[in-house]
């Protein structure tokens, strides 16, 4: 053979091995996934590859998803995957994504529970924000034993959860997330916030109740420290509290915009009508404002209080009952305008 057609040969060959070598390199090490922002891909027990395929195609614009697959297969993933909730950067190429993967190198999201009543509300949400299943949760805060290993009872256990944004990782289990927040409640409660619920002779778990109260007695939240003023008050001259939340939540129905007598006689620990002292548990998990604002009340003398004629959501405040009566006709003859039964 002569040098000519050797060098040809060698010339072919080394192109081939070019372009392979390009394509092996492109296929590994060129960007596939091209966002305008991080996205991330759930995977979860089952570890469904093509599952985990058609999230990056419809989310993180994957460009080659064929390139993808020969990647992972090459690298054994898809009998190896790890469940999880993982980051796909603007850019970033096949190899990088698999490494992050295989190695199950989770990013950690941060969930929030604002403005929850029920527990099982409690649940959904977090279920939603989570791979934990609502069951998983209210096993346990439905457990009395387990939640009398946190301190609690099954009535007390919303004030555990204090309303706030946590980064965990989306496959926490049930019982390690409420771990989280037996730590995050003990940070929360500080010797000085501990400090101020002894002066009102109020343990932690009682302030929750006397927040939860105010929460849904006033929307305007410059009034917690005056309703829970009030309602201190009260407790402490032995008065029941006579709130209305707390009857709805034993009729079970907070939507009800007109507390009747009938409503007043359900027989119910809730029921603040016929029983003195705070009601067995919170009605909703309290906001971090409405627990200071317990904390950090306003001293007053006032005893009772009625919502104001107009609608605004505010309040007017009595000392004495001739007052209030006076407040509360007025509330009632323009309900009775509005015809609001």
């Amino acid at each position: 053979m002569k040098g000519s057609s050797i060098l040809i040969i060698f010339s072919i060959l080394a192109l081939i091995l070019a372009v392979v070598g390009f394509g092996g390199y492109k296929l590994l090490y060129v960007s596939n996934f091209e966002t305008k922002k991080t996205v991330y891909v759930y995977i979860r027990q089952e570890g469904n590859f093509e599952d985990l395929c058609k999230q990056l195609v419809d989310s993180a614009g994957c460009f080659d998803i064929g390139g993808f697959k020969w990647v992972a297969e090459l690298l054994k993933y898809p009998d190896n995957m790890k469940t999880g909730r993982y980051a796909v950067e603007p850019g970033m190429d096949n190899i990088t994504l698999l490494n992050i993967l295989r190695r199950g190198q989770q990013t950690a999201t941060r969930i929030t529970f604002n403005n929850i009543r029920l527990k099982s509300e409690l649940a959904e949400r977090l279920s939603e924000q989570l791979m934990i299943d609502e069951e998983d949760i209210l096993s346990l805060i439905n457990n009395p034993d387990y939640c009398d290993s946190l301190g609690f009872t099954i009535e007390t256990i919303p004030a555990l959860f204090v309303p706030n944004t946590y980064e965990v990782y989306w496959t926490i289990a049930a019982a390690k997330l409420l771990q989280r927040m037996y730590r995050e409640y003990n940070t929360f409660w500080t010797d000085s916030r501990r400090e101020k619920a002894q002066a009102i002779n109020l343990t932690p778990v009682e302030v929750a109740i006397l927040a939860s109260i105010v929460e849904e007695e006033t929307a305007v939240a410059d009034e917690y420290p005056v309703v829970a003023s009030l309602y201190l008050n009260r407790l402490k001259r032995g008065i029941p509290l006579q709130a209305d939340p707390t009857v709805k939540f034993a009729v079970g129905d907070f939507s009800l915009q007109r507390v009747l007598y009938q409503h007043l006689e359900i027989e119910s620990p809730y029921n603040t009508y016929k029983y003195t002292g705070l009601p067995p548990g919170p009605l909703r998990i309290p906001s971090i404002r409405g627990i200071d604002g317990v904390l950090n009340y306003m001293q007053h003398n006032y005893l009772y209080m009625c919502a104001k004629e107009d609608f605004s959501g505010r309040h007017n405040f009595a000392v004495t009952l001739a007052e209030h009566n006076r407040n509360a006709e007025r509330y009632r003859a323009e309900l009775n305008r509005r015809r609001i039964w």
